[in-house]
């Protein structure tokens, strides 16, 4: 071979080039395809070919500027308090999950009594939970209306009741399946007044709608960066100042030994770089998608009457989108419109192949018809109206495919 043939493109490169048009994508609710400005951000870094930001020398030193910029300019977009000795903290980490858990785990370590966690919690919240069940913790679900907020009013009676008896607890900013947006300020301040650790998942919400670490009067909060445009693999868990957690990882002084281990200079600042663009942006977005989602849900409903949507009753999130065609199965639904190159979900992704009902849907107590043919649709700032279009479209010819059952 000559010095200008180029190498034959390698196994895992050949496996991921595109050969076909990228599909209809309407799953960002499980994650959001990398802004390019962010992709080109960190490419830069990458070639920067940064030392461990954990070393002594120049090079390390350079490394940590970067995190440490990532971290203030995120707290900074949290809403957390960056004024002097009494500022809030950022904590990195791998994302959603791992942030949930640390929090979950963290304040049950920390305090005795009941775990107070919502019914439609995302699996990692919920799945803590049940594994401390598992160890003898108590763990209260904190039920939801048919609307799909949850009942703030049930959670002040258990506390008004006893205090003592609540270790933490944790309600989502806004749900994953449905988009409703919950009382997490009023459950805040309830938790507030009453000397109790309030964690919120706001992984869905933040950078979608305006949110605010202390207006909820939170002291922990998880976000991460897939959710709106940035890397996968990063998150952050932000702590409300003199909140202390015990570690769950071992070896290191890391972040204040709280989460030990070598620190993403490169996935800190693209984090912080989609999280800016989403921000200066963050009003037209959240327009634009909810202007595209009245109409998807509009012609949806003119195309197919008997269609329904899910959440319609409370505040939602402007992207998303949970609807329901009585009659037929959404796992057949999404798999068909799969087929017809539209990518969305039968549920969170984090339950990716199972069969299980909907135990958001379950929680709201919507009829068995609507939990088994409900589907989930989550738009961006990328998606079109023409996309949208051949979305009702495809709708259209899979119902007509599959006929009821």
């Amino acid at each position: 071979m000559s010095e200008s043939t180029p190498p034959e493109v390698g196994f895992y490169e050949r496996s991921f080039l595109r050969t076909e048009a990228l599909a209809i994508y309407l799953d960002n609710n499980s994650t959001t395809l990398i802004d390019p400005r962010v992709a080109r951000h960190m490419g830069s870094l990458y070639e920067a070919r940064l030392a461990n930001p954990s070393s002594q020398h120049s090079a390390g030193r350079q490394a940590r500027q970067i995190i440490e910029r990532a971290r203030e300019d995120l707290l900074v977009a949290c809403g957390g308090n960056t004024i002097g000795m009494a500022s809030d903290q950022i904590l990195f980490t791998s994302g959603g999950t791992e942030s949930n858990n640390m929090a979950i785990f963290g304040f049950a370590a920390t305090r005795p009594g009941s775990i107070v966690v919502s019914a439609i919690e995302h699996s990692s919240v919920l799945g803590a939970a049940q594994y401390l069940e598992t160890q003898g913790r108590s763990v209260r679900y904190l039920p939801c209306l048919s609307s799909g907020v949850v009942h703030a009013d049930v959670l002040r009676q258990w506390i008004e009741e006893d205090s003592s008896s609540i270790s933490c607890v944790s309600v989502m900013f806004a749900n994953n399946e449905t988009g409703v947006i919950q009382p997490v300020a009023e459950i805040g301040r309830i938790c507030r007044a009453a000397g109790i650790p309030f964690h919120t998942d706001a992984v869905q919400g933040f950078c979608k709608v305006p949110l605010s670490f202390q207006d909820i009067y939170a002291d922990a909060m998880t976000v991460t960066s897939h959710k709106l445009h940035g890397p996968l693999g990063v998150g952050v868990l932000a702590l409300r100042h003199g909140v202390t957690l015990p570690p769950h990882h071992y070896g290191g002084s890391q972040q204040l030994g709280l989460r030990p281990g070598t620190e993403m200079p490169v996935l800190a600042s693209g984090f912080a770089k989609a999280v800016s663009l989403a921000q200066a942006e963050l009003g037209a977005r959240a327009e634009y998608m909810n202007q595209l989602r009245e109409y998807l849900e509009s012609e949806v409903q003119r195309a197919v009457p008997a269609a329904i949507i899910v959440g319609t009753d409370g505040a939602r999130l402007p992207h998303t989108s949970c609807l329901a065609f009585p009659g037929y199965d959404r796992q057949a639904i999404q798999i068909a419109l799969d087929h017809q190159s539209v990518a969305c979900s039968a549920g969170s992704a984090c339950a990716s192949g199972s069969s299980q009902p909907s135990h958001v849907l379950q929680a709201m107590r919507l009829p068995a018809e609507i939990i088994r043919s409900a589907i989930r649709f989550s738009l961006s700032w990328e998606t079109t109206k023409q996309e949208i279009d051949a979305t009702i479209a495809a709708i259209t010819r899979v119902l007509d495919r599959l006929g009821r059952r």
